[in-house]
């Protein structure tokens, strides 16, 4: 049994589009709120939350329906498909709008600005689920941690694209000393990537073919699904199943508040207590995530060979390492030195062990047909713990000090860990390879 390579890698241009329109939304709306529309850092901060506070609801709702889904060409490209299409509609309006509310501000331009942003994180909401969701359906459950680095490679590489093309359109040689920037060249190069995108996954992904491949390997192997059927044709998870199934869900939200107020905090906590440029600490920020990048496949291959959770489990002891490590160089020093570069190489590391192999155990506890409802839930989690952990660890800074913010992190890490000891299903079927077949993928 092989991974399809070339199969997985176009099925993963759909979380390409997704996380290159993120990475510019994430860096470029804030500036439009806040240089363009003048708000405070209360208003725009409340509107760049209303993505994950949206998708607490928009993906698991989402991911269900496009579960029963019959369309022709399949269960989730018709949502890839329409969602695509209104969210490049939408976002070429936020460039018009913000130049024309420079050139002319008024009440109605900023309502009508703040309008769009809704409707388009909505188009957003409705196809990022089915969009990750096509991947689990047209691969066998022991081959989705492999799958899902690749599909996590994908997303980081459209994250890589924008920030090259940003650098390059929008250099402080170019910015510096302009009374407003405009971002519609920027917005129109990430609209085709997201049309380009969309066109492979609709020409060269057969979802209906590889679904039904799917399905019969199910039948065949019987003994890979845990959820029972119903007298009516139904499915319902054994209550053991259940609560290895709410464990693994707390253990996501657990993490991700660690890991997230690291992301959300940190830049801050290096110019304050180690006296750090924006610059260095993004650097920082960055080795973060050049280290998971360089984990993801090798986190899938250790995954296959010792299993998911103990993966996991490995994965987060080291990270929770790394941040008491945070703890103690911050103890000693109060000025950057180059092993911090180190520690958050291994920060990288230990996530993308986390990452890449949490969704596939969550999907591992669900038939086939249910795939699209259970990556739902694993979002809805994983957002929740984003909206609540960067104003929870903002308190305890402001009321205890930055000093906290590192066993913050540790400490949710680890709660994590605990809450993993009772995950008892969602683990792949660890099949003995050696040599070079562990590497085994085909065109």
């Amino acid at each position: 049994m092989k991974l399809n390579m070339k199969q997985t890698i176009l099925i993963g241009f759909a979380f390409l589009s997704i996380c290159a329109f993120w990475q510019m939304y994430n860096s470029v709306i804030p500036l439009m709120l806040t240089n363009t529309f003048h708000m405070n850092e209360t208003w725009s901060g409340a509107i760049m939350a209303a993505d994950n506070v949206l998708a607490l609801f928009l993906l698991p709702l989402f991911g269900g329906i496009s579960d029963r889904c019959s369309a022709k060409i399949g269960k989730r490209k018709p949502f890839i498909m329409c969602g695509t299409v209104a969210a490049v509609f939408l976002m070429l309006l936020i460039p018009f709008m913000d130049n024309r509310f420079f050139e002319n501000p008024s009440t109605g331009l900023e309502v009508v600005f703040v309008i769009i942003l809704g409707c388009l994180l909505v188009a957003m909401g409705t196809y990022r689920s089915p969009a990750v969701a096509l991947m689990p359906d047209v691969t066998p459950k022991p081959l989705r941690s492999k799958g899902n680095a690749i599909i996590n490679l994908m997303g980081a590489l459209g994250g890589i694209i924008y920030l090259g093309i940003a650098a390059v359109l929008y250099s402080s040689a170019k910015t510096e000393g302009l009374e407003h920037v405009d971002y519609f060249p920027l917005f129109m190069i990430v609209a085709g990537i997201m049309i380009l995108s969309l066109i492979i996954i609709m020409f060269a992904v057969d979802e209906v073919n590889l679904n039904t491949q799917m399905l019969e390997y199910e039948k065949a192997h019987p003994e890979e699904n845990l959820a029972e059927e119903t007298s009516d044709g139904g499915e319902v998870l054994p209550g053991e199943v259940k609560r290895s199934l709410g464990f693994l869900l707390v253990s996501i939200a657990l993490w991700f508040m660690g890991y997230n107020a690291i992301e959300t905090w940190f830049t801050t906590f290096a110019n304050r207590m180690w006296s750090m440029s924006l610059g260095d600490a993004s650097t920082c920020l960055t080795i973060a995530t050049g280290g998971a990048i360089l984990s993801y496949i090798p986190s899938g291959i250790v995954a296959s060979k010792v299993g998911r959770r103990k993966t996991i489990m490995g994965g987060v002891l080291l990270l929770a390492a790394c941040f008491f490590g945070g703890l103690l160089y911050t103890c000693f020093f109060d000025y950057f030195q180059w092993p911090l570069y180190v520690l958050f190489f291994f920060v990288g590391l230990a996530w993308a062990f986390i990452n890449v192999n949490s969704l596939p155990m969550v999907l591992e506890m669900c038939k086939g047909s249910e795939v699209g409802k259970f990556t739902g839930y694993y979002y809805t989690f994983s957002m929740a713990a984003q909206i609540v952990t960067p104003i929870l660890a903002g308190t305890l800074l402001n009321r205890i000090g930055y000093l906290s913010l590192f066993p913050y992190c540790a400490l949710f890490v680890l709660a994590s860990f605990v809450t993993m000891f009772f995950v008892k299903h969602g683990d792949d079927k660890v099949e003995a390879k050696r040599g070079l077949e562990a590497f085994d993928v085909e065109d």
